[in-house]
């Protein structure tokens, strides 16, 4: 898997108010954990582009004060209306023990299926799996060329070697379906998405 560099600062402080002036000065407090003990610091906000605008799922070199850790990205919190980064959550690995993160899910080859009209109907972007560090791929492949209409890849038919996939086994990952059927089927998923939102609001009007 890819792996990225991280630089941070130690916190002189924990509380909101450092939090605050962390964030005006363009830094992102941060907490790294899953070791020994925890560690508060900070890392500019612009060190994290590569991280968050890549479709790609890394492993972290973080260096802190000159000591190194292994890590990945556990949990981002963002502002609700600028989207700047307000909080970020790291998780320290070791090569010995499993981990489990999200890789995106690729489709390659062009199917039976849809060269006789259907379409490819698609429910992950990216699959939840657990190895070890030295086993952890940078994305899952699938080859869908021989899918017909009407034909489905789920989570059970993937392999992969020393990977296990943690989305329910019986989940369809990828599907080809005829164009009418794709259309229902949003459009039943739009009017669950409405249903839902008109209960909510009855709810704030109570």
């Amino acid at each position: 898997m890819k792996a990225l560099k991280l630089s941070g600062s130690p916190r002189e402080g924990v509380g909101k108010k450092d939090a605050k002036k962390l964030r005006r000065e363009g830094k992102v407090p941060c907490v790294l954990y899953g070791g020994k003990d925890q560690i508060q610091f900070s890392i500019p906000e612009k060190d994290f582009k590569p991280l968050v605008f890549s479709p790609h799922t890394f492993l972290i070199n973080l260096d802190v004060d000159g000591k190194t850790f292994n890590c990945i990205l556990q949990d981002i919190q963002y502002h609700p209306v600028s989207d700047n980064i307000l909080h970020v959550d790291f998780l320290e690995y070791f090569e010995d023990k499993p981990i489990s993160i999200s890789v995106p899910l690729i489709y390659t080859g062009t199917s039976e299926g849809i060269l006789k009209g259907g379409r490819l109907f698609r429910k992950y972007r990216k699959l939840s799996i657990s190895a070890l560090p030295g086993n952890l791929p940078d994305e899952v492949v699938v080859d869908i060329t021989k899918l017909n209409i009407n034909d489905t890849i789920k989570i059970s038919d993937l392999e992969r070697p020393n990977v296990t996939f943690l989305d329910p086994p019986q989940s369809i990952a990828v599907s080809i379906k005829t164009a009418r059927a794709v259309e229902e089927e949003e459009t039943e998923e739009e009017a669950e998405g409405a249903t839902e939102g008109e209960e909510s609001a009855e709810k704030s009007e109570e």
